[in-house]
């Protein structure tokens, strides 16, 4: 009985370690994007000819639409699985990742509108390279989550509903700060432009 106490104890000292772990990591990724916000605005701010001197893609509407609806997705499913309904969860989690595929997607597509605008990654106006390195780290992230996502999908049938439950805590404090981080980066480049 000491035994299993103890690996209950053990086991609740891992999940606070894991948690604490992914806020830390998030606090990371924050300050790395605040620090590119803040080279943006110096860069721009030292001279009239420094700002994007373009309109944003409109696929970045459409994107943002669709990561803010695979949010409700992952909310979706977190509940699904606190239900113990883990078909649902399960199917729920495969419609977010499919979501986030088309959030790459259309990321990537927004990319060659803007080459085909003359808007390239490597040019004289840094703020234009800025939209690449915005849009990028955060794509990257987003592979991060996708992997996070195979994960909850994989747990939710191999896990105990206690794990189950935690590692979808975890997806979904992961895929809804990609969700701001997306919506704080779309915004700032809109007031920018």
């Amino acid at each position: 009985m000491l035994d299993i106490q103890a690996q209950t104890d053990e086991k609740l000292v891992q999940r606070k370690a894991q948690k604490f772990n992914l806020w830390l990591g998030m606090l990371g990724m924050f300050m790395m994007f605040a620090a590119l916000s803040s080279g943006f605005i110096v860069y721009t701010a030292s001279g009239v000819d420094k700002g994007i001197k373009t309109l944003l893609p409109d696929t970045f509407v459409y994107s943002t639409i669709v990561i803010v609806v695979s949010s409700l997705t992952i909310f979706l499913a977190h509940k699904a699985a606190k239900n113990g309904d883990s078909s649902k969860q399960k199917l729920l989690l495969m419609v977010t990742f499919v979501l986030g595929i088309v959030f790459f997607a259309l990321q990537v597509h927004a990319w060659n509108v803007l080459t085909e605008r003359g808007v390239y990654f490597v040019n004289n106006n840094a703020s234009q390279s800025f939209i690449y390195i915005f849009t990028g780290m955060h794509l990257a992230h987003i592979i991060a989550g996708l992997i996070v996502l195979i994960g909850a999908i994989i747990g939710a049938n191999k896990l105990s509903k206690d794990g189950n439950l935690f590692r979808m805590d975890l997806a979904s404090i992961f895929w809804h700060f990609l969700d701001l981080l997306w919506i704080y980066i779309y915004v700032f480049l809109l007031l920018n432009q």
